[in-house]
């Protein structure tokens, strides 16, 4: 892992295994335009906003109460000059216990300052990263229907 890649950490008083579970709902929480399994080691699933960006992600970790890990086979963003920026990035989520907590750590192995994609994406896992702590803390996630949800979204469907 690289200081520069894009990472989020949070806490929260569910066990390991209710997050573990939660974070492999990716339409729970990321979004309801997923297709694919995204809970069997070496699945792939698709994932579609709009016309501004899909990848296809495969799973190559899944350790239950512990790590979840992902790959970007392919990515395609209509607002960057690279359109493929993603492409070939890691994905990990790892879970710890912290005291009487759990603490997932969220980090976009790839996704740097110097991509240009970098301010909206940041900007988007930093809102469905609130959106699994919802779905682990309530039950409830607020995943993308196809409409956009973070002021970055909102000005690329504009």
């Amino acid at each position: 892992m690289n200081e520069r890649d894009f990472t989020t950490t949070f806490t929260v008083v569910q066990s390991p295994e209710e997050a573990f579970a939660a974070i492999n709902n990716v339409r729970g929480w990321w979004s309801e335009d997923i297709h694919g399994s995204t809970d069997r080691l070496g699945a792939e699933f698709d994932y579609h906003f709009q016309d501004d960006h899909r990848c296809k992600v495969r799973i190559t970790d899944l350790v239950p109460g512990k790590r979840v890990g992902w790959h970007v086979v392919e990515n395609y963003f209509s607002f960057s000059r690279d359109k493929s920026e993603w492409t070939g990035t890691d994905i990990r989520f790892e879970i710890s216990r912290n005291g009487e907590g759990t603490e997932i750590c969220f980090t976009h192995l790839g996704l740097v300052p110097e991509y240009e994609c970098y301010d909206v994406c940041s900007d988007g896992w930093g809102t469905y990263i609130g959106s699994l702590r919802d779905l682990i803390t309530t039950g409830k996630g607020r995943p993308n229907v196809g409409e956009a949800m973070t002021e970055s979204e909102r000005a690329l469907a504009d």
